[in-house]
């Protein structure tokens, strides 16, 4: 393959995806057990630290048992873009694979997956608040439609999928360009061009919406019992507020809210949870369109065991030492370097 690796200098990437409250988390952990091999979260709230409640982040206890990686990479007011998931990410497979285990990610955020199984083209400039601002700032004394209309002649492709409301993409898009040089939808090219440097074993997680929702509705209430307030409030003592990064994740942005008396106790509990379901559609919408996943369907008469011995049965000779016995290691370094990844 002339743009590619061949598939026996692949690394194998075992992949567990689905909305949130599926149960994602408890059903890797045990089949990371079961394996034995490490787990990698690719999940955007997970990445900040001191945020644990609110994120669903796996106790000290689960993370003693399994090795999590990446997790707690960034504080609250930092910003932590999918490219710089995807070169965390791209380091961290290669690391647990040389260490003789088969790479496992699980989560939720569609973008941060489809970063690293799609190698998406991300341009070198990073993200630029002052010009993010900036443009904002336009929005708001201007209007968005100088904004659009901008982006319309200097990036017509992408202000062609992007709705001329939608203030974040067109902001997005522009800083792209601003930054870059070359148009946002130039990446969207690149990336179809690039051939996936992993061998992907999907699974997916799924179960009936009114079952999902009641889980929903008992995460949300769980979280409260055990301290999300507290743990809003001791950050919001530490300095960080709903300008933060890390502060716009469901909940955590509610709680703020109610702390600063702008919304009532049971309209912010509410709130919440209406955010999480959102959330959760969005990621099923997300991952459906992804034909090579293999969706197990969750239901009270599902065993947990059994959805464990089949993920484990599909990568069995995948992993600890025995995993891909034909790989050279050599070849797959040399090709790494000639292809630019760290």
């Amino acid at each position: 393959m002339a743009n590619g690796q061949s598939s026996v200098t692949k690394i194998p990437l075992l992949l567990l995806v689905g909305p949130t409250a599926v149960g994602k988390s408890a059903i890797a952990l045990k089949v990371a057990k079961h394996i034995d091999t490490d787990l990698i979260s690719a999940d955007s709230a997970q990445v900040y630290r001191y945020m644990d409640i609110g994120t669903a982040k796996p106790s000290p206890e689960e993370q003693n048992e399994v090795q999590h990686h990446l997790i707690n990479l960034v504080n609250p007011d930092q910003s932590f873009s999918a490219a710089d998931y995807q070169k965390a990410a791209f380091k961290t497979i290669k690391q647990v694979w040389k260490e003789g285990k088969l790479p496992f990610m699980v989560g939720g955020t569609g973008l941060y997956i489809r970063a690293v199984t799609e190698r998406y083209a991300f341009g070198q400039k990073g993200a630029s608040i002052d010009l993010r601002s900036s443009y904002q700032n336009i929005a708001l004394t201007e209007g968005l439609d100088r904004l659009y209309e901008h982006l319309k002649s200097v990036d017509p492709a992408s202000a062609a999928m992007i709705h001329p409301n939608d203030q974040r993409r067109i902001i997005r898009a522009l800083e792209v360009y601003t930054l870059e040089g070359k148009p946002i939808s130039g990446q969207v090219k690149e990336t179809g061009r690039l051939e996936s440097p992993y061998k992907i074993i999907w699974f997916g997680l799924k179960m009936e919406r009114d079952l999902l929702y009641r889980n929903i509705e008992n995460r949300v209430d769980k979280m409260i019992q055990q301290g999300f307030l507290d743990e809003v409030r001791n950050l919001y003592q530490l300095g960080y507020r709903e300008n933060a990064p890390g502060m716009q994740a469901r909940g955590y942005r509610q709680l703020l809210l109610y702390l600063s008396g702008e919304l009532g106790w049971d309209e912010t509990v509410a709130e919440i949870k209406k955010q999480t379901r959102n959330l959760a559609k969005r990621q099923l919408t997300w991952f459906r369109r992804d034909a090579h996943i293999e969706w197990i369907t969750i239901t009270d008469y599902v065993s947990i065991n059994s959805i464990i011995e089949n993920i484990s049965l599909k990568v069995k000779d995948l992993t600890s030492a025995q995993a891909n016995i034909n790989f050279d290691r050599n070849r797959y370094e040399r090709s790494q370097i000639d292809e630019g990844h760290d």
